[in-house]
């Protein structure tokens, strides 16, 4: 029994040591690739040293610790979704993206065509906010045991071909953040917006609450994203 709870052990281990390492990887590659279509600056440089110093850190300090708790494993976990390309973060950039709120023609969900323009934009509100608190694993912000209930704002492109991507959520639990880009990637395809006759790309935001219960509002946030 002393054998098998001690080869458990080290297999645990083992594994903690794996995903810091691919963490690592995941962040150092994540930066390279983002940083080869457009120029870099001296700040996203230092930002990207930092955040891959600080994951050097936690790699150490599991190996001089031995073991993580379920709380903190589920964190590194969080943390490879939040970093990794498919979460559209290294493609992300709004500058050419027209606000939803100033689109001529919202993009149009499943279920809201054939309707007026104000209700096409009335429609698409609530279909994305319900479709983000049904998809919304609720345990993850129950599990935080808020006193009161925290707000982050998220931020979403549909492209022109009504994809969504370049997702980038605010500063909250790094747990809540990785289960908002894992919703977001989840929305479905739909007609894209059009400006003037021609297909665009429109940036949405979107402001979370979230406690034991989640409510969502499709809101303008009156900056765009760094």
């Amino acid at each position: 029994m002393i054998d098998r709870i001690k080869e458990y052990t080290e297999s645990k281990f083992q594994h903690l040591i794996v995903l810091a390492t691919i963490l690592m990887m995941v962040v150092t590659i994540s930066c390279k690739e983002a940083s080869q279509p457009v120029q870099t600056t001296d700040s996203e440089k230092n930002t990207a040293s930092d955040l891959i110093t600080k994951i050097n850190a936690v790699q150490e300090q599991i190996m001089v610790q031995g073991n993580i708790s379920e709380d903190e494993e589920q964190a590194l976990l969080s943390l490879c979704s939040i970093v990794s390309k498919d979460d559209g973060m290294s493609v992300y950039t709004s500058d050419d993206s027209i606000i939803l709120k100033d689109v001529e023609m919202a993009p149009v969900y499943d279920g809201c065509e054939d309707l007026s323009i104000e209700e096409t934009r009335a429609c698409f509100d609530h279909k994305i906010a319900a479709f983000v608190k049904r998809e919304f694993n609720l345990s993850i912000s129950k599990d935080l045991n808020l006193t009161t209930p925290k707000k982050v704002e998220a931020f979403f492109i549909i492209d022109e071909n009504g994809d969504v991507t370049g997702m980038k959520v605010r500063d909250s639990e790094v747990n809540v953040q990785a289960e908002i880009l894992r919703v977001l990637r989840k929305i479905p395809v739909m007609e894209h917006a059009t400006q003037n006759g021609k297909s665009v790309s429109v940036l949405c935001s979107i402001v979370i609450t979230y406690g034991n219960e989640i409510d969502v509002d499709v809101t303008y946030i009156p900056e765009r994203p760094n």
